[in-house]
């Protein structure tokens, strides 16, 4: 197919038009283009040009006698070839660099960070909190019915998180309570990772000094919250108001539903960590994936690493298709890469 297209002076065309688009947001015609003294092509020429393309899939037009636009596959055949990741600009490296000089904890240069990508790409900024394991200060478990008990968690950073779990009929209240009693007393101080690990090693050296209904009462208990804890990534987002800008008036409804969608952080922090696996940024282009098939929305994503060069969490930012992916993505990629120096 690529070949094809360059045999016919293709590929400048589709640059063009997605250029145009890209700074317009409107159906680009022959005519605007013929007028691009790079491209040295009649209407006519570019007409017909443009013709294949949307026989091949990667333009697209709204009405008959409408120019035309770029579809996600035309987009993203677009941003694979324009992935070798440059710098950004002096202005925006300097901007990003400042909002991390005096951001005090980790927790706010991120907020920072975020709210400086938010600013400069016009989009809303995203970044995926390095995932923490709470220290365990106390747990109880508090009888709901005969069948029922409600675990309570108290974390050494005070917070408080509250499951329901299920119970053998016929529990005797006192396995709650010395449940309770030995995780507080014995396992106080530790991750829940580490909790875990300990009442493993006491259980199989038989030295866990309560009776077996307890045992199992503390294990179901700290499977719940190490599990919760390692299936919950926090979700820093800022800027929302970006994407109601003058351009979104016509197209309020993916407005709405993108608005919709961030407000549901879990799936959207879902997306983000699948970002963790690749080496460099990554793009999700509109129905690329199924979160964004009714929004039609992008989002840029990249890792960023600690202090042990593993990947820790991800920053990117969200908008619409339009996007100015050329200088979007090296503003992305610079920003992991402060994140990672700065944690480092």
């Amino acid at each position: 197919m690529i070949a094809r297209l360059d045999e016919r002076r293709g590929v400048e065309p589709r640059r063009n038009v997605v250029d145009a688009y890209l700074e317009t947001g409107q159906p680009v015609g022959s005519r605007t283009l013929s007028k691009l003294a790079a491209l040295n092509l009649s209407p006519a020429s570019i007409r017909n040009v443009m013709q294949d393309l949307e026989e091949f899939g990667l333009l697209a037009s709204p009405h008959t006698s409408a120019g035309r636009l770029p579809t996600e596959q035309g987009l993203r055949l677009f941003v694979d070839g324009m992935m070798q990741v440059a710098e950004p600009s002096a202005e925006d490296r300097a901007q990003i660099e400042a909002s991390l000089s005096d951001a005090g904890p980790i927790e706010s240069a991120l907020a920072q960070a975020t709210s400086a990508l938010s600013g400069l790409s016009a989009c809303a900024g995203l970044v995926l909190v390095p995932k923490h394991e709470r220290v365990l200060k106390q747990l109880a478990f508090v009888p709901l019915s005969a069948n029922q008990s409600l675990v309570v968690l108290v974390a050494g950073d005070g917070a408080v998180e509250n499951r329901v779990i299920d119970i053998p009929p016929g529990l005797n209240p006192s396995a709650l309570v010395e449940a309770g009693n030995y995780i507080s007393s014995m396992l106080a101080g530790l991750t829940l990772t580490e909790a875990m690990a300990r009442v493993r090693h006491e259980i199989e050296a038989e030295r866990i000094a309560i009776d077996r209904a307890a045992q199992d009462l503390v294990s179901r208990g700290l499977a719940i919250w190490s599990s919760d804890g390692a299936d919950r990534p926090v979700l820093i987002v800022r800027g929302q108001a970006n994407l109601l800008d003058e351009s979104a008036v016509g197209d309020l409804d993916r407005v709405r539903q993108l608005l919709d969608e961030l407000e549901t952080k879990q799936d959207i922090a879902q997306l983000l960590d699948s970002a963790r696996e690749g080496a460099a940024t990554r793009i999700f282009i509109g129905s690329e994936n199924k979160l964004f098939s009714l929004s039609g929305s992008s989002v840029i994503a990249a890792p960023y690493r600690g202090s042990d060069g593993r990947v820790v969490g991800v920053v990117g930012v969200i908008g619409p298709t339009r996007l100015n992916y050329a200088r979007i993505v090296p503003m992305v990629d610079f920003t992991a890469q402060s994140l990672s120096r700065l944690i480092r």
